[in-house]
């Protein structure tokens, strides 16, 4: 791997917390609640409501995708997110922090910070350990909502951190990528269903290798260490000085992969973007892999 100075892509609860007390949230530095929950579940925008990090925004992915697309939480175009995120005060010169209020520590924050990464945005980060962490060591919410100034955001995309479908089913022959699937081991094997979905059973890419993303992030909900990390892609036979493909099933798990690469040193990662909900409604039967219905999913 060539080496190189990578922007950081995690700051902690003490240095948000430092930074809000000091007064530096405004056009240099913005915070992003982009919490998703399932239907059913939670409600994200009602919880940031009630209460959020000081100064954050609420960062609708539904709103910020590609609504047109039949498949699951599709990038949005270059003018859409920067339409977007222009709204939120968010300019090409603006540090972004991220965090969600899932009980893992950290669930769709990733793929937000992948989405300004693939957009041409480098400084991004990740809240580690999440808005479950901010509430735990006691630092301030409120309820009041954010009325940011809006701002210009230049987009353009990025297509090296990008995968589509035609270069993954490219990619079972030329096999120059590893392609790991961030998905629960039920689901990647196809013993487990596919949570709240209609018309898609479970599985995996021909060739995928298997590394579930909750195993990135402590009980505690904070991001392993860099070392634990690559023992984890080590321990998978995964080599991160070769290219890699993360999937999952709608885009989402797989900047974990991602996330966790970069912090190995590995800056370089590809999403693809359709992920299982488009590979198993457009991929050939022989490459699709199941534990059930007879081994093809």
């Amino acid at each position: 791997m060539v080496q190189q100075v990578l922007y950081r892509a995690l700051v902690s609860t003490k240095w948000l917390a430092e930074s809000l007390r000091s007064g530096k949230l405004g056009p240099s530095l913005r915070v992003l609640d982009a919490s998703w929950y399932s239907p059913g579940t939670r409600e994200a925008r009602k919880e940031y409501r009630e209460r959020h990090v000081p100064g954050a925004s609420f960062f609708d992915i539904e709103e910020c995708r590609d609504t047109a697309s039949p498949y699951e939480m599709m990038l949005p175009s270059e003018e859409h997110f920067g339409d977007y995120v222009g709204r939120l005060g968010i300019s090409n010169d603006t540090h972004v922090v991220v965090y969600d209020g899932d009980n893992l520590g950290s669930f769709y924050a990733p793929r937000v910070w992948w989405m300004f990464r693939v957009f041409g945005h480098r400084t991004v980060s990740v809240l580690n350990g999440g808005f479950r962490n901010w509430l735990k060591e006691g630092h301030p919410v409120t309820s009041e909502p954010s009325h940011p100034e809006p701002a210009i955001f230049k987009a353009t995309l990025d297509r090296s951190l990008l995968k589509t479908y035609e270069q993954v089913l490219e990619n079972l022959e030329s096999r120059r990528f590893q392609l790991v699937d961030s998905r629960s081991q039920g689901r990647y094997s196809g013993t487990e269903p596919e949570p709240d979905a209609v018309g898609l059973d479970s599985g995996h890419i021909r060739g995928s290798v298997n590394m579930p993303f909750m195993d990135f992030l402590t009980a505690d909900g904070f991001e392993k260490s860099p070392e634990e990390l690559r023992a984890m892609f080590q321990g998978k036979k995964v080599d991160l000085s070769k290219p890699l493909i993360a999937t999952c099933r709608k885009g989402v798990t797989a900047c974990h992969v991602a996330l966790a690469a970069y912090l190995c040193g590995k800056p370089d990662v590809a999403v693809y973007d359709g992920s299982w909900s488009e590979w198993f409604r457009r991929a050939p039967p022989e490459t699709r892999v199941s534990q059930g219905k007879g081994g093809k999913a």
